[in-house]
């Protein structure tokens, strides 16, 4: 799909009931208030979640970005890892990995976390996937699980999920690598946590998906576009995805598309200046359709390309994407 030059402007008449269809979308731009200055205190993150979901991966992308990076560092040291670092102005970002080889000990690292967040920046990343491809994960490495024994790999992921549970409704920020190759992961994070650096912008994630495929866990906004008509059942668009123009076409002549579409943007410029000015540094955006094909896709390319026009930083993903474009 050609790239579509950004009008000026910022919202559609929503009472037009014209069906002609407006390739060039206004931009969504924002009076950009200036955050508030960065917290003094050095950021610490914490790596955790399941084993094969790459965590080591994460923890070498962090280092790539300079932080003084420490692997399974036990539980009772990590207070005083973090007054370290607090205390040695040579050192500003530091990024540790706290896991199952833990033991026993991993059971209090909620509490340890509620204290770490009083000495410094402290953020915690939960990483994970689906069994398919943890199972998939040890057969190519034949490492064993570590909570294997006489255990299958199958009962260990499982065990292993439920031990973490309370650790992963803790985080910050949750991660499913199912379908990440390590160079995709190490990507990923390298763009969230680069943004963290430069507090005057915010990196936007607009992601689409299919709800019969759950939502996506790391959504900070999700929209459920299932109301607008579905090309699904016009036999001719069936199996093309929500970037052939014909498929943009029909799914924009309905009003309710063109209006969800201003509102939506009406939306984010007035969220997005509070979100700057309280320093955040990234923000996932996700429709969802019923299968993750047309409408869902259509709209997040609409919705990032009013984003990128406006100026702002802005990537899509389309999950569940899957035919003919």
């Amino acid at each position: 799909m050609p790239r579509r030059r950004a009008l000026a402007g910022t919202r559609e008449n929503s009472s037009h009931r014209s069906h002609r269809v407006q390739p060039e979308p206004p931009a969504i731009r924002t009076s950009k208030r200036s955050p508030k200055s960065a917290a003094s205190k050095p950021e610490l993150v914490a790596i955790t979640g399941l084993s094969g979901s790459g965590k080591a991966s994460v923890l070498k992308a962090l280092e790539d970005l300079g932080f003084y990076s420490v692997d399974n560092l036990p539980i009772e040291l990590i207070p005083k890892f973090a007054e370290l670092i607090r205390d040695n102005p040579a050192i500003r970002s530091a990024a540790i990995v706290v896991d199952v080889r833990e033991g026993t000990g991993l059971g209090r690292f909620p509490e340890v976390l509620a204290s770490l967040r009083r000495l410094v920046e402290a953020k915690l990343i939960y990483l994970e996937a689906d069994d398919a491809t943890l199972l998939r994960r040890f057969s190519e490495t034949r490492r064993p699980h570590p909570l294997g024994g006489e255990r299958s790999v199958a009962k260990s992921i499982a065990a292993e999920r439920a031990q973490l549970a309370p650790i992963r409704a803790a985080a910050d920020l949750i991660v499913n690598t199912s379908k990440f190759t390590v160079h995709e992961l190490r990507e990923f994070i390298g763009e969230r946590f680069r943004g963290a650096r430069d507090q005057s912008q915010i990196l936007i994630y607009v992601t689409s998906f299919g709800y019969r495929n759950g939502v996506p866990a790391d959504s900070d906004l999700v929209f459920d576009v299932r109301f607008l008509p579905n090309p699904n059942y016009i036999p001719r668009y069936k199996n093309l995805t929500g970037k052939n123009p014909g498929v943009i076409r029909y799914i924009r002549s309905f009003p309710q598309t063109r209006e969800f579409i201003a509102r939506i943007s009406d939306l984010l410029i007035y969220l997005l200046p509070h979100y700057i000015a309280e320093g955040k540094s990234y923000l996932t955006i996700a429709f969802g359709c019923t299968g993750g094909q047309h409408r869902s896709v259509m709209i997040a390319d609409e919705i990032r390309d009013r984003l990128a026009a406006g100026g702002f930083k802005a990537k899509v993903n389309h999950r569940d994407m899957k035919g003919k474009t």
